[in-house]
């Protein structure tokens, strides 16, 4: 019997999550069954638990790629110097998480419209119930806000930002800014990511009156 490649198994387990991510963000996640993923991959059962035991393994590896991605965004944003300005950054990250510049990074595809807001969304209501969800957000949000402390420092030892506010609470507000954004488009209907820029500009161009 032939062996099976690596490059078939990473290929059949991207296709799962794939179609996972797209029953979820279209039903959420309790109105989806273990079924509707297998149709929706056309798989067999015996094929999708090779891979995952069950749905709450499914979502925690959604979850887990969404945050890597994010991550990995600011990261690489973090070693250049100075990092861009947080209009530019923002515009660049939220293009990219929410599948308007392609296919992300790490393979995860988003496809329909505010895919991936409806299905954050739905992630943040299910962390309320589930404790080991809960559990993995808290600690890819950790490292999320990592990424982003080192944006901020980067802004604060290239004199562009004052240095007297912490890092850690400025990273917040601008996580804050991406996860509104976000919960907009899912919520209200999707934007394009200029708008989200140009509010971003318009308040960096303040100052205080004289």
């Amino acid at each position: 019997m032939a062996r099976v490649s690596q490059e078939h198994l990473d290929a059949r387990r991207r296709q799962i999550l794939d179609g996972a991510a797209r029953c979820f963000a279209r039903n959420g996640f309790h109105a989806t069954s273990m079924q509707d993923v297998l149709k929706e991959v056309n798989l067999s059962a015996g094929a999708v638990y090779r891979y995952f035991s069950g749905k709450d393994e499914l979502i925690a590896a959604i979850v887990n790629e969404v945050l890597a991605e994010i991550r990995g965004a600011f990261e690489d944003a973090a070693r250049h110097t100075p990092p861009p300005l947080p209009d530019v950054l923002l515009g660049l990250v939220m293009t990219e998480v929410l599948g308007l510049g392609g296919t992300a990074r790490h393979g995860l595809t988003w496809d329909g419209e505010a895919s991936f807001p409806r299905l954050m969304v739905q992630v943040w209501t299910e962390t309320l119930r589930d404790s080991e969800l809960a559990g993995v957000l808290r600690e890819g949000f950790g490292a999320v806000r990592q990424a982003w402390v080192k944006v901020v420092e980067g802004y604060q030892e290239a004199g562009l930002m004052r240095a007297d506010v912490p890092a850690e609470h400025v990273a917040r507000t601008l996580i804050a800014a991406a996860q509104g954004f976000a919960a907009q488009q899912a919520l209200f209907g999707a934007a394009p990511v200029e708008v989200l820029q140009d509010g971003l500009r318009a308040l960096m161009s303040m100052q205080a009156p004289r």
